[in-house]
């Protein structure tokens, strides 16, 4: 060939590569590298941690209040601490009252975490079903993706040399994109759905492990509770049993001494208020109980704890507003305390072994003459008995005085 400008004749280079193998090798380059991309792991862009929601504690009752019957408690929120051991009382009442309390205490415990195994199953069957759901999105996003990738390899292999550096610049988008990396240039929608279906999966990972997580820790509390409240009762019907007699005679004591302390405060004073029909209408329901016995967690028909007792009269009479447990029941009605010489049929008594509402352990049912309605506990039936005035923490109203 000659050159015009200068005349000289050049001769042609012969091509490094034969141009019937260049297509071939070129191809497999772009296979291989599409390959290295797709086998490589993909991580998203970090997520937000991802925590099951906890049922949280209970509010704590803030600031001073005038208690029931007495006065301001001075420093902790409720009434001055019942004593859970009465001085006057021989060793046996007092170890009895400190085993009865720590039954109460335990049963309330227990049926807290029952509530809180409930929620932890219905959070981590949800996290399961998620997870279900999330996973299948990112089958079927993958499966997308390397179908797009293949068309893209397929059309990139057709095309001559000259486009083989665009084609790699494609291919680190789309390595981009599998990796979760953000890019400046769009990628595919194949590839951007992947990337997104791999974090909602990783989201949906953490839930699930701390639902799951969650549940176990409930389990585990829930079994070694009821264990403590299965020792705790067995204690309590064998002291109960070693002591029969003797005990016949203290309870004869402690229901004079009771007495006593409650004449100051039946039925002195509602200013001319009388109960509520909706209250009667549960104590009707409770003295129906009269003689069932106890059982713990139990709301009826044919056995109750102190709680379940009162939260089945009040439904039955068609109030459904209280909590089922004793400490949540006062915790709703504490905005109406009743003092101790006001009282009313139908009010709520509270007992606990120290000054605050979450310390209680037992309740019962007002239903006048300084009596109330109750299930006491593990060995025993539903009953009327004297209030005892020397432990009540408080008295609240559920529905108000007519």
């Amino acid at each position: 060939m000659v050159d015009s400008a200068n005349g000289r004749r050049q001769r042609r280079r012969s091509p490094v590569i034969s141009p019937v193998l260049r297509p071939m090798l070129w191809s497999a380059l772009i296979s291989a590298v599409a390959s290295a991309v797709l086998a490589a792991p993909a991580y998203a862009d970090p997520t937000v941690p991802v925590t099951v929601p906890d049922t949280g504690s209970r509010p704590v009752v803030t600031g001073q209040f005038q208690l029931p019957g007495g006065a301001p408690a001075g420093g902790t929120p409720g009434v001055v601490t019942p004593p859970v051991t009465n001085p006057g009382a021989s060793a046996l009442e007092n170890q009895i009252n400190a085993v009865e309390v720590r039954v109460g205490e335990l049963g309330t415990q227990l049926l807290e975490l029952e509530q809180q195994r409930n929620e932890a199953e219905a959070q981590l069957l949800v996290a399961e079903r998620e997870l279900e759901f999330a996973r299948a999105r990112t089958t079927e996003a993958q499966q997308r993706a390397d179908q797009a990738a293949a068309e893209a390899i397929k059309a990139a292999a057709a095309l001559p040399p000259g486009d083989f550096a665009a084609d790699l610049r494609d291919l680190d988008l789309l390595r981009r994109a599998h990796l979760g990396e953000k890019s400046e240039h769009a990628t595919g929608a194949a590839a951007g759905e992947m990337a997104r279906a791999r974090a909602d999966e990783e989201v949906a990972t953490q839930a699930y492990a701390a639902a799951e997580s969650r549940m176990r820790g409930v389990q585990e509390q829930y079994a070694a509770t009821q264990k403590a409240l299965r020792d705790e009762e067995a204690k309590l019907i064998k002291l109960r049993e070693d002591n029969a007699a003797q005990l016949i005679e203290l309870a004869r004591q402690q229901e004079r001494a009771e007495q006593q302390l409650g004449a100051d405060y039946v039925d002195q004073s509602a200013n001319g208020q009388v109960a509520h029909p909706t209250a009667l209408a549960a104590v009707a329901y409770a003295r129906k109980q009269l003689g069932d016995p106890y059982v713990w967690g139990a709301t009826g028909p044919n056995s109750f704890d102190c709680s379940g007792l009162i939260w089945s009269a009040y439904r039955s009479a068609g109030y459904y507003g209280l909590p089922r447990v004793s400490r949540d029941q006062y915790y709703a009605t504490r905005s109406r305390t009743v003092p101790r010489n006001a009282l009313l049929p139908g009010d709520l008594v509270f007992f606990a072994s120290g000054s605050s509402w979450q310390s209680i352990h037992h309740m019962g049912m007002y239903i006048g003459g300084g009596k109330m309605i109750h299930a006491p506990t593990t060995g025993d039936v539903v009953k009327i008995s004297t209030v005892r005035w020397s432990r009540l923490f408080a008295a609240t109203r559920v529905v108000g005085a007519v």
